[in-house]
């Protein structure tokens, strides 16, 4: 029988204080999630856009939600009145769907860019050049509805530590060169979204400010009940 207060009892005691714990409950039922949110848990992570719309009216409304899975722009308006950020913003045409569905709800919705660094051709994410044309250019300025606080990157699955630490070291290059290029003034572009169950400990080791833990809480997968 696994303990799920015990389990994020575990985690948070490995964490820095500077290290937000985002709870990844894709997969899991309500009733777990309610009893990590008893034991003082506010923060979580879905990755798939019909479940999280599912458990949202189930759930407390003080729940600080945030998207992590890839999302296509005909979903965005589904979850935008719901969410609180979105790290997994990977192409440009995808912050402009955030930023119009956002403005029709009133809101600004705090996103990360997402970064391909490993050696797998089916994670997502963008590069640095053309996330620096992008942020140079006046569609960018246009924008009022998103507000970027930083880079979320996910590395190679892997049992070569050395591999799994330079892909991190390199995500935290491309936020120091992003926030010294363009958001030198702006305190909120601070997080660096990097680390799961199984790489974590480097993932703060190399600089982490948030990291998305399920297993090591929740268990493995199961079907929402």
């Amino acid at each position: 029988m696994i303990d799920l207060k015990v389990n994020l009892l575990q985690v948070l005691k490995s964490l820095p204080e500077i290290v937000k714990l985002v709870a990844v409950s894709k997969t899991h039922p309500v009733e777990d999630i309610l009893e990590l949110y008893d034991a003082g848990q506010r923060v979580f992570g879905e990755n798939r856009v019909q479940e999280f719309i599912e458990k949202y009216p189930k759930l407390p409304t003080d729940i600080e939600w945030h998207f992590i899975g890839h999302l296509q722009t005909n979903k965005v308006k589904q979850i935008v009145p719901l969410v609180h950020t979105i790290h997994s913003v990977d192409s440009f045409k995808l912050l402009k769907e955030i930023d119009k569905e956002a403005a029709k709800v009133q809101r600004c919705i705090s996103c990360l860019f997402e970064f391909h660094i490993a050696d797998e051709d089916s994670k997502f994410g963008l590069n640095l050049n053309s996330a620096s044309e992008f942020l140079s250019s006046p569609e960018y300025f246009a924008l009022k509805n998103v507000q970027i606080i930083g880079v979320m990157g996910m590395a190679t699955f892997t049992d070569d530590h050395n591999q799994v630490r330079i892909e991190f070291r390199k995500l935290r290059s491309i936020f120091d060169s992003l926030r010294q290029a363009f958001f030198v003034s702006d305190k909120r572009f601070k997080e660096i979204s990097m680390g799961m169950t199984l790489d974590y400990p480097i993932a703060i080791e190399e600089g982490s400010t948030m990291v998305r833990i399920g297993s090591a809480i929740f268990g493995e997968r199961t079907s929402i009940r």
